[in-house]
């Protein structure tokens, strides 16, 4: 029974060797350009279609003008690239493979790669050199968005007296609006004799690579009753935070506690010492750094005036609720003046006056229930 898997096996080995080298074959010399990024052969005779597969038909693509495929993302694991060719009828369907990177057989390429980012606009890369690379070997660390390919150089790198360790660092405060929350960092090298090193890559979100600077206190205002505080943290990839702030009452025994707001009330806090850290509250990560220690005195005294942030929100209060107390009784007063409309009052022709209530208008040409005299008055003088 195992002879017959081998024998089968060598038999599809046969085959697939004997299809790839193939001297009659459509397509031969195919091959993957780094520099350029495409999966390029040579085309020999007329064919009506090819397409091209990595990974075993996991991704495809149809060639260009027959003649190449685009990788955009070319990845430092050992990958599988088929070329299928369609010489039409009544020919059959003709294909090739190679594997890029070919395999290694001793390991050159960079080793343990690790990437963090650090003090808001930092991106540090460190890296070891391979077991088999040589010792003139130069790396090159790149950064690159996934999604548009755009790719920066770190352009300086640093190595170890030793010339086994290395590292390189980004500042990526320029780049901060051309990176999406997914990047990709790629170690590349090469000899002093213009030999080419294997690359190594890692592929990773940016917010969990965060390391949290410590929280800045903004804002803080206290007297015997109660205090008050405000702090901020800075980050370009993570936006939900959780703290934890430590609290040190007089000689007592510090204590924390866990918040998810920026702010913090104390009651009776007397004179206290407070330091806060931070960390993403949407990944199971490691606390950032902690704050420096600060000391706050209440003591009454000092507390007596409100600080200047918190005396403006409570004018901003105040306003808002007299002005909704204005709208309230203005609503109550148009809806009395629909609900119970005033009765309109006569105007007196002679002195211009208002009527009171007691005056009626009436029109001498309009019919009468009651028929009474009516006599006309000439006025001939004032006495």
């Amino acid at each position: 029974m195992a002879f017959l898997r081998l024998l089968v096996l060598l038999m599809l080995v046969f085959c697939l060797l004997s299809t790839h080298q193939d001297p009659d074959a459509p397509i031969g010399n195919l091959r993957m350009e780094p520099e350029s990024g495409w999966l390029s052969w040579d085309l020999h005779g007329n064919v009506s279609e090819i397409t091209c597969y990595v990974n075993s038909k996991r991704e495809k693509q149809k060639a260009q003008n027959n003649r190449y495929c685009a990788v955009q993302s070319i990845p430092c694991s050992v990958t599988n690239y088929t070329v299928s060719v369609n010489q039409g009828p009544p020919l059959s369907t003709f294909s090739t493979w190679i594997l890029y990177p070919e395999p290694e057989g001793t390991p050159k390429a960079a080793a343990n790669l690790t990437c963090w980012i650090h003090d808001v606009h930092f991106l540090t890369c460190r890296w070891a050199r391979g077991r088999a690379a040589p010792p003139d070997v130069r790396y090159r660390l790149y950064l690159e968005n996934p999604l548009s390919h755009q790719m920066w150089e770190c352009v300086h790198v640093e190595a170890d007296p030793r010339g086994t360790q290395f590292q390189c660092r980004f500042d990526i405060s320029a780049l901060s609006d051309k990176l999406g929350p997914l990047a990709r960092f790629l170690v590349n090298g090469s000899t002093s004799s213009g030999s080419r090193i294997p690359c190594s890559e890692l592929i990773s979100q940016l917010s969990p690579m965060e390391i949290l600077t410590a929280p800045n206190i903004t804002n803080s205002w206290c007297n015997q009753s109660y205090a008050i505080m405000r702090w901020t943290v800075q980050s370009n990839f993570n936006f939900h935070f959780k703290y934890e702030v430590q609290i040190q009452k007089g000689e007592d025994q510090a204590y924390s506690q866990e918040v998810e707001r920026n702010s913090l009330w104390l009651y009776n806090p007397g004179t206290y010492t407070v330091k806060i850290r931070a960390k993403d509250a949407s990944f199971n990560l490691p606390w950032g750094d902690w704050s420096a220690p600060q000391r706050f005195v209440c003591d009454g005294e000092k507390g007596t005036v409100l600080p200047a942030w918190l005396t403006s929100l409570l004018i901003a209060l105040g306003m808002l609720l007299a002005l909704g107390l204005v709208l309230l009784l203005c609503r109550r007063f148009s809806v009395r003046q629909r609900l119970l409309p005033p009765i309109p009052h006569l105007k007196d022709p002679i002195s211009d006056n208002l009527q009171n209530e007691r005056m009626m208008a009436w029109d001498p040409e309009q019919e009468s229930r009651e028929e009474c005299p009516v006599a006309e008055v000439q006025v001939l003088g004032e006495t």
